[in-house]
């Protein structure tokens, strides 16, 4: 962290009297606007907060953005030289005619989770409505060992149901061949022993036909000698 880029704020009460949350109707009001909530990696190197406001009644002088940190430690005046530069922990933008201004946490780590608020100042107004804070946006900063041990936990288990898949439709695909296998040469079989069964009987019929022939041959010479005699 670069020097003057954090100053150290001793009691928040310091920074509630420096940009007050609220107070009473005059003319020159400000209102700021910041997202409640931000979580990424550590992986990811930098991370943005944007912030937004609007004024009313205010003087026609362009406003100044502040940054305030409350993390586990003391609050945190953020960025008091600017932070205009890239190369410090934190870089301040500001497209004040555009009513935006952003906060950029560069190389970011755990340590930088903690709650970000953003103020806007009017400083040559003297109303108590010209200084205004956003109610603060907390930013969380994960490791992600986590996600990476959930990730290789869900590939082995996919990996595994699909080499199951593959032995199973293997050993079904072998059963299945088998079966058709044995039911062709079963097919064949009994097609074999049926023409063997037909044969036989049809020989068997010849046989006993001729056989019936063989016999009734000498009956009926002697018939027929019978005959001519009388």
């Amino acid at each position: 962290m670069g020097t003057g880029e954090v100053e150290t704020v001793r009691s928040p009460l310091n920074v509630a009297h420096v940009l007050p949350p609220t107070g009473a109707a005059h003319d020159c009001m400000v209102s700021v606007h910041q997202p409640p909530y931000l979580e990424v990696a550590h992986t990811q190197g930098a991370v943005t907060i944007q912030c937004s406001f609007s004024h009313k009644g205010c003087p026609s002088t362009q406003p100044k953005s502040l940054w305030f940190r409350y993390g586990a430690e003391q609050p945190e005046n953020l960025c008091a030289d600017g932070c205009t530069g890239e190369a410090g922990k934190f870089t301040v933008k500001e497209a004040l005619t555009e009513r935006e201004v952003s906060l950029t946490v560069n190389r970011v780590t755990q340590n930088d989770s903690a709650i970000y608020i953003c103020g806007i100042v009017f400083p040559k107004s003297k109303e108590p409505g010209a200084k205004r804070t956003g109610e603060g946006t907390i930013l969380v900063v994960r490791e992600m060992q986590e996600q990476h041990s959930l990730l290789i936990a869900v590939l082995s288990l996919l990996s595994i149901y699909i080499t199951g898949a593959l032995v199973i439709f293997v050993i079904l695909s072998k059963v299945s061949q088998i079966s058709l296998e044995t039911g062709i040469f079963s097919h064949l079989w009994l097609q074999k022993k049926s023409a063997r069964r037909i044969f036989q009987e049809i020989a068997q019929e010849l046989y006993s036909k001729r056989h019936m022939e063989t016999r009734q041959q000498p009956v009926s010479v002697k018939y027929q000698r019978d005959v001519m005699q009388i």
